[in-house]
């Protein structure tokens, strides 16, 4: 199976169409990262990621060099890692995406596990997304809460 063939096999998002560059090895299918600049297994989630890389940087026109991919952080004495951190030119955080695989619903679960990642890092915005279904959030530090945008944060810069 070659890799265009391999690529009909890939849901369709509801963000804007990738080109990935695709591969096999050992029965496993890869995709080549262009930030982290290596193959990675193409799980679902991934797929979204990769979605959401090709967006900031190519319709948002944010910076590479400020996307971040499965950041680490300690929480409760646990190493957890975020899927994409954005930075502003100060180097503090302002965009956190919390990707899953399009089959695994965006609820009250998924917002509690972002809000944790949220309350360590202090991001501005905050969007959490399947590939199918996106909730993009402001943070309004002042009043402590979340307001829903109907609109992506543009780039930092």
């Amino acid at each position: 199976m070659n890799p265009s063939e391999l690529e009909v096999q890939l849901p369709n998002l509801n963000l804007p169409e990738i080109k990935p560059q695709l591969k096999m090895r050992e029965g496993k299918l890869l995709v080549f990262d262009s930030l982290r600049k290596k193959d990675l297994i193409l799980t679902p989630e991934e797929w979204v990621r990769q979605h959401w890389i090709s967006y900031l940087l190519n319709q948002l026109d944010y910076p590479k060099g400020l996307v971040a991919l499965e950041k680490g952080l300690k929480y409760n004495q646990l190493m957890k890692r975020t899927d994409i951190l954005v930075f502003n030119q100060k180097g503090a955080p302002y965009l956190l995406i919390e990707c899953k695989a399009p089959q695994v619903a965006i609820n009250q679960k998924t917002l509690e596990q972002a809000c944790l990642y949220h309350k360590e890092l202090q991001p501005d915005f905050l969007i959490l997304s399947n590939g199918l279904q996106h909730i993009s959030l402001a943070w309004k530090a002042e009043e402590h809460r979340f307001e829903q945008l109907n609109y992506f944060p543009q780039s930092p810069i």
